[in-house]
């Protein structure tokens, strides 16, 4: 989606109701007729209780529920207010309108999320598209790979990503990566970095469910592209995480090598800290190999849960390379806070080092509400 002013006022917040009576003023200027109390009872009660999406998906109702007219003219009313959304993320809201209402008038609603993407990326609108004729939303999809606009060009790739996060899953090319493989190969040396992100993610959806597709595919590409090879590195992040062997020979990595390293110590400390504080993660390694070995350094957590159980979350350190016989000295600082994707909990945090996909150490350190 379009970079929105960092905040830390939560998403949802930005649909309040000054909000909504901007929307019902801008609606009512645009020629339909519009029940502007509908549309105020629609989206204002029951608005504490809705989370983000909730509330996306509110506005659209609400304003089918509001508005009079024809699919088409309705849609017409709601492009003409789109521009004037102070945020982006606002206008998701007129995208999902065209997801829920569009279905049936396929061509004409596909054109419509290529023109409001670039006010609010239509990345989760064009999934219900694809996912009831892939034959006609991906062929329609291709050809905005070549557009001259780099939302345009994004949505090419993010909306078709499989496992896009908050979106549809999308089954089909869940299944059958050469559904996109087109998006991608247009778009492999984009000049947007917006653009390429979108295919370095699109791709590393693919890997979680056919590594050696993405590598297969990945190996074909002139790497010696600055642009390709952005796409390439980030695209392999998942794969090189969980130390997939044919991954970290891509990135130049002997794994064989990591016989001949040695971890002299690895430390996490303070030993007991409180929610925002930070620990110090320490490493000092040794190689005895003859040769200068590449090293991709990772550290992973694994998190106390409520339940008792654990969820385990992998971080990246550094790459580096380690020369025989000359110790190299690591530090990394941590600090252990919550945020919207992670809540912790008290309780022993075992932290691990990865190296070249092997786990070589341990430690920990104790999430305490107070510190004896």
């Amino acid at each position: 989606m379009p970079a929105e002013k960092k905040t830390n006022e939560p998403f949802k917040n930005w649909y309040n109701e000054e909000l909504y009576r901007h929307i019902a003023n801008e609606l009512a200027s645009v020629g339909l007729k519009f029940d502007r109390k509908k549309f105020l009872s629609l989206t204002l009660e029951g608005l504490d209780q809705r989370e983000l999406m909730e509330r996306l998906r509110q506005t659209a109702i609400a304003a089918e529920a509001a508005l009079s007219g024809t699919y088409r003219e309705k849609v017409a009313a709601l492009c003409q207010i789109a521009p004037k959304m102070k945020r982006g993320f606002v206008s998701l809201s007129f995208c999902d309108f065209v997801a829920r209402y569009g279905l049936d008038d396929f061509e004409f609603s596909m054109g419509t999320l290529k023109s409001l993407t670039s006010l609010g990326s239509a990345e989760f609108a064009v999934r219900p598209f694809i996912q009831l004729d892939p034959t006609k939303a991906l062929p329609i999809m291709r050809t905005w790979a070549s557009d001259e606009s780099e939302h345009v060009r994004r949505l090419a790739s993010e909306g078709s990503r499989p496992r896009l996060p908050w979106g549809m899953r999308l089954k089909a090319i869940v299944e059958n990566p050469d559904l996109t493989a087109p998006i991608l190969e247009k778009l492999k040396a984009d000049p947007a970095l917006y653009v390429r992100k979108s295919v370095a993610n699109h791709l590393n959806d693919i890997a979680k469910d056919h590594p050696d597709w993405v590598l297969d595919r990945v190996k074909s590409w002139a790497s010696k592209d600055p642009s390709t090879a952005w796409i390439i590195r980030h695209a392999l992040r998942t794969l090189i995480k969980k130390g997939h062997p044919r991954a970290l020979a891509h990135r130049g990595v002997d794994v064989a090598a990591t016989a001949h390293l040695k971890v002299r110590r690895f430390s996490v400390e303070p030993s007991k800290i409180k929610l925002n504080e930070p620990v110090e993660i320490s490493a000092e390694l040794l190689s005895s190999h003859k040769k200068p070995i590449a090293l991709v350094v990772d550290y992973v957590i694994h998190y106390p849960k409520a339940s008792g159980s654990t969820s385990v979350k992998v971080f990246k350190w550094t790459e580096t390379t380690l020369d025989p016989h000359q110790p190299l000295m690591l530090k990394k600082r941590q600090t252990i806070s919550d945020f919207t994707t992670r809540k912790h909990h008290a309780g022993i945090h075992r932290v691990e080092l990865q190296i070249n996909g092997r786990r070589l150490a341990e430690a920990a350190f104790q999430l305490v509400t107070r510190v004896k």
